[in-house]
């Protein structure tokens, strides 16, 4: 059976899951929303002849350790038979400085060692194209494999047997194999060399990457291991930031809640920009700033979507593929999202305020100018219109449109950023403006969304329902901490969406009926606002317990089961480790009362 017992390997342009068993399961090539060539994730066949996977046999071993190579993306599995053999298994995707320019191929590298013993194993490549439809065709060279299909072409380059592959035949493992699998192109070099010394510059990269974050003193590891994560996510070649690397893992048993994350929700990229300039990491908002620019340049005279493809792709058309069974064969599988059509006018304020710190801060190349604030004015101008039109929403209902307070909340942020923006540049008419519309819109929130009767500010304007996005308020300034109505809201919000130790996005009616996974990064959300309003032993405590349901590698999905820590939802979701890192931030002592 399928777990999200998973490692991310990637390098911010291709990235893979690898299994328990060292097997390639999800591999999106040559980038993020492409055709997945390993599909076995979502794919249902027979023990005897598994396909869409890249993956090793070795015969009455088990996996005795695996692990994450310290401060790196590199992904160490080893395992041991009963009578002293053992081998280890090193997954990367190489990324490193070359040439004065970032190299970052599309490409995996995996190194499998002789560590002790005599161990004899087999190899198989079992690429598949169009969405699980048929196997790739097989074209072998004098060192090289070609597996062809559709407009892909993988090269597997090796130095291990060429006939030992195609025949799936066991042999001995003397020393190592390196597996160069990425174009369709000739390697100049050895296999060994090459791999060796992709290994050695790509483990350097990460080291200096990781040396250069401003972590907590508490939760370390776990604060790195979501930086990687997230770093991993963003796309390179535009600046864009996708949601997770997978399509269609429910966010709970049979609901149906199946969708493709492999795009650039302007929301989610907002979270994770702000995540990773806390830790220092700014080149990723530099990025992702050129992404949003275009954007706006591309949607001079279209509204603004919620979601764009990785290389700006406004039309996101959805469809099921029909040879992929699905999670656990949980169908259906669905490659595009309709959510591009909707309406979601919180997407103001996350363009806006994922480019603010641009204009702050001073060790950037380039900072922001007063250009950008005139594109990003034209934000703020669809925001005055736009704040209290009804929409889908955060949680993006496909089938009823209100007025969200949520929306509203970050329409108001846009106009509030923009005035700070304005007042740093000098620009002190604008700061006015900009601040007369904050001002305004932040009053009719107050009114329309405040329900007295409940004591708490409510997900629609003159609604009874309440949402965990609530919760944000005061981590967007919307309300001081100490702010009565902020801590009421907090703790009617626990009040009717606490499962256990973790929190739903919402309890009522949708598309699919009522949520029954909780939502981890609502969860998260929670535990930023009980530390806001002073509840930070409660909130420690609850953070623990988030943490525990990390898979073996550290990482976490979408949603969660509160009974039992069963993840679901897609993976690794950026939501979720943007929420880890949030906490830690929050919640650990300060490095000047640590020693």
């Amino acid at each position: 059976m399928s777990t999200l017992d998973l490692g991310l390997i990637g390098n911010s342009r291709t990235s893979a899951l690898i299994d328990r068993n060292a097997a390639i399961v999800w591999w999106c090539y040559p980038v993020f929303d492409s055709d997945p060539i390993c599909c076995s994730l979502l794919k249902k066949d027979s023990e005897e002849s598994p396909a869409g996977l890249i993956d090793i046999q070795f015969a009455g071993a088990t996996l005795t350790e695996q692990r994450y190579e310290r401060n790196s993306a590199i992904l160490i599995s080893r395992f041991a038979d009963e009578i002293g053999n053992s081998i280890e298994v090193v997954d990367f995707a190489p990324r490193f400085r070359m040439h004065g320019r970032l190299f970052s191929p599309s490409m995996l590298v995996r190194i499998i060692r002789r560590l002790t013993g005599r161990p004899r194993i087999s190899l198989r490549v079992r690429p598949m194209i169009e969405y699980g439809s048929t196997l790739a065709e097989v074209r072998g060279g004098t060192h090289h494999i070609s597996y062809v299909g559709g407009s892909q072409s993988m090269r597997l380059t090796t130095d291990a047997s060429i006939a030992a592959i195609t025949d799936e035949q066991p042999f001995f493992l003397q020393d190592s194999i390196t597996m160069l699998m990425g174009p369709d192109e000739t390697v100049n070099g050895s296999p060994h060399e090459v791999g060796r010394s992709f290994y050695e510059q790509t483990q350097n990269y990460w080291h200096n990457w990781v040396r250069n974050l401003a972590v907590p003193f508490e939760w370390q590891e776990m604060v790195i291991r979501a930086a990687i994560t997230l770093k991993l996510n963003a796309f390179d070649d535009t600046g864009a930031i996708i949601a997770a690397v997978t399509t269609s893992i429910p966010e709970a048993a049979h609901s149906g809640r199946n969708w493709d994350y492999r795009y650039c929700w302007l929301r989610d990229a907002y979270f994770v920009v702000n995540a990773l300039n806390r830790l220092g990491a700014t080149a990723t908002m530099e990025r992702y700033l050129e992404y949003i620019l275009n954007i706006i340049a591309d949607t001079r005279d279209t509204p603004m979507q919620p979601v764009y493809g990785i290389r700006r792709e406004a039309a996101l058309h959805e469809r099921v593929a029909p040879a992929l069974d699905g999670y656990r064969g949980m169908g259906p599988v669905r490659i595009g999202n309709l959510a591009y059509h909707q309406v979601q006018n919180d997407v103001f304020g996350a363009a806006v305020m994922a480019s603010t710190h641009a204009f702050f801060d001073m060790r950037l190349e380039r900072p922001a100018d007063h250009h950008i604030f005139s594109d990003l004015e034209r934000l703020g101008e669809q925001a005055v219109i736009n704040y209290n039109v009804p929409d889908a929403g955060i949680w993006e209902l496909r089938g009823s449109k209100r007025v969200h307070t949520f929306s509203s909340m970050m329409c108001w942020a846009a106009c509030d950023r923009l005035s700070n923006i304005a007042a740093q540049l000098g620009r002190t008419d604008r700061a006015e403006v900009w601040g007369v519309h904050a001002k305004r819109i932040h009053t009719e929130i107050c009114e329309s969304a405040w329900n007295p009767e409940l004591e708490s500010f409510v997900s629609t304007f003159g609604g009874d329902q309440l949402d965990a996005s609530l919760l944000l308020m005061g981590e967007f300034q919307f309300l001081a901490a100490d702010d009565p109505r902020f801590v009421s809201t907090v703790h009617a919000i626990e009040k009717r969406l606490r499962r256990g130790d973790f929190l739903l996005r919402y309890d009522e009616e949708d598309d699919f009926g009522r949520p029954e996974t909780a939502f981890l990064v609502c969860t998260l959300w929670w535990i930023l606002a009980l530390a806001q309003i002073g509840e930070k032993v409660r909130a420690r405590d609850l953070f623990e317990k988030v943490l525990a349901r990390r898979n073996p590698l550290g990482l976490l999905a979408e949603d969660v089961v509160p009974e039992t820590g069963e993840l679901w939802g897609n993976f690794p979701q950026t939501y979720s480790m943007v929420g880890l890192i949030q906490c830690a931030a929050r919640l650990s002592i300060s490095w000047d009362e640590a020693y």
